[in-house]
């Protein structure tokens, strides 16, 4: 549950303020940004990798008429890089956090009401009538969940294994009802935009990115929400 609340932000903010721009992160980027976080790279991994990247292109850039970095795919050897250096570096258990601190932010009240969200918008997707078949029923646990979060302290791994096979569940109906034609269009556009990144990512990183990319494009698509405890919001 490390930095569930400012996995995503903090990488973004880093990525653009290194970068110089205001401009926000790529469908592409988010995806990969998930791939890091489902493999557990710490936070801080990730930020050094970034400064890594832009350090090195910063140093080449005044000697070099080098394309300027456009997306975060462009930092992901170093980002590997600075994982293999911690884990080198890392001597004896990591500390532990109390029990308080683990469980900040994770409220009975705050769970209840982000799995009770999630369900209304499950319950108003306009979907096709196999997929909102099984919108209604993930909707429905979600409810039950819901219920169980306001009446007894959960535990946060459970739920969230639970939550993590419900969103399996919804993708599985998702591409199975989504035309062949609209899922090729959506998988050559993130080839596209991976194509000039692919020489520094892994085979398994790629297909990774890929499968997220075309994960969140159908959610967006439908107005569905994701189904993990790291979406839900701190405010």
């Amino acid at each position: 549950m490390e930095n569930y609340f400012n996995y995503f932000t903090e990488i973004e903010e880093q990525f653009r303020r290194r970068r110089r721009s205001l401009s926000l992160l790529s469908t592409l980027d988010w995806a990969l940004i998930e791939t890091w976080r489902e493999a557990d790279v710490p936070l801080e991994a990730v930020l050094r990798g970034i400064d890594a990247a832009f350090d090195k292109y910063d140093a080449r850039k005044s000697r070099a008429n080098v394309r300027r970095i456009n997306g975060l795919a462009y930092c992901s050897q170093e980002v590997m890089n600075a994982v293999e250096d911690m884990k080198e570096a890392s001597v004896g258990a990591a500390p532990t956090r109390s029990e308080n601190e683990a469980a900040a932010g994770f409220e009975q009240e705050r769970i209840a009401a982000y799995l009770t969200e999630g369900a209304e918008a499950l319950k108003a997707a306009k979907l096709e009538e196999v997929a909102a078949k099984t919108a209604e029923e993930i909707a429905a646990r979600l409810g039950a969940l819901a219920t169980e979060a306001r009446a007894t302290q959960v535990s946060l791994e459970d739920l969230e294994r639970n939550l993590t096979v419900l969103e399996e569940k919804l993708f599985t109906v998702l591409i199975a009802t989504t035309p062949e034609a609209e899922l090729l269009a959506l998988r050559e556009q993130s080839e596209r935009e991976l194509a000039p990144y692919k020489r520094r990512m892994q085979t398994v990183q790629i297909r990774q990115v890929e499968q997220q990319f075309l994960r969140k494009r159908l959610l967006e698509k439908h107005n569905l929400p994701r189904l993990s405890l790291f979406y839900m919001s701190q405010g």
